[in-house]
């Protein structure tokens, strides 16, 4: 197996399951907790932050490398990087209002929050961060977005389940959803020492 696909074999196994960016890292927890409630909605969610996390950590890479650094402009980073996040936000809009009205009515306030979902603001500067080729940077958002997606998917489909089960009532709501995220968490400790 030669080098390069090795380097991406590691990157997408590492963003998926040893550094998930939800249950490794903890970040993006609004939307993750926020879309949860079932499984449609959170595949749902998980498509609107793939195709605008990936969209964009393409997009600020690009900027990265040929407009901020040559021009010594790296201090205007957060600013810039957020405006591309908040243009690709309401071109997700546009589209699920016109194609999904159900999917656009479900995810209610979680649609807009996607701009100002950490989540995808980290993944856009680890990409230059971590000095990825654009190719990289590709493989390394789309694995990303998959873990938030797998996690989202797996924290839904738990849920709907506790819905029907018998929970002391101390437990209901937020309690029990908690708990369940940290148990999901432990669970991915399994992969830690998987890549290096």
């Amino acid at each position: 197996m030669s080098d390069g696909l090795v380097t991406i074999l590691k990157i997408f196994i590492g963003a998926v399951f040893v550094d998930n960016i939800v249950l490794a890292r903890y970040i993006g927890l609004c939307p993750f907790i926020g879309m949860s409630s079932s499984v449609s909605n959170g595949l749902g969610m998980g498509m609107s932050v793939t195709f605008v996390m990936v969209l964009a950590s393409l997009v600020t890479w690009t900027l990265w490398r040929f407009l901020l650094v040559p021009f010594e402009l790296e201090y205007m980073r957060i600013m810039v990087f957020i405006l591309v996040i908040a243009s690709l936000v309401q071109l997700v809009e546009i589209m699920l209002r016109k194609s999904l009205p159900n999917l656009y009515k479900a995810m209610g306030i979680y649609l807009p929050l996607i701009t100002t979902n950490c989540a995808i603001l980290a993944v856009t500067f680890l990409g230059v961060d971590y000095q990825y080729s654009a190719a990289q940077v590709v493989v390394y958002s789309i694995s990303v977005a998959l873990g938030f997606t797998l996690a989202l998917v797996l924290l839904a489909g738990i849920r709907e389940r506790i819905r029907f089960t018998r929970t002391p009532a101390f437990f209901q709501g937020y309690p029990v959803v908690f708990i369940t995220v940290s148990l999901l968490a432990l669970a991915l400790l399994g992969f830690r020492g998987l890549v290096r």
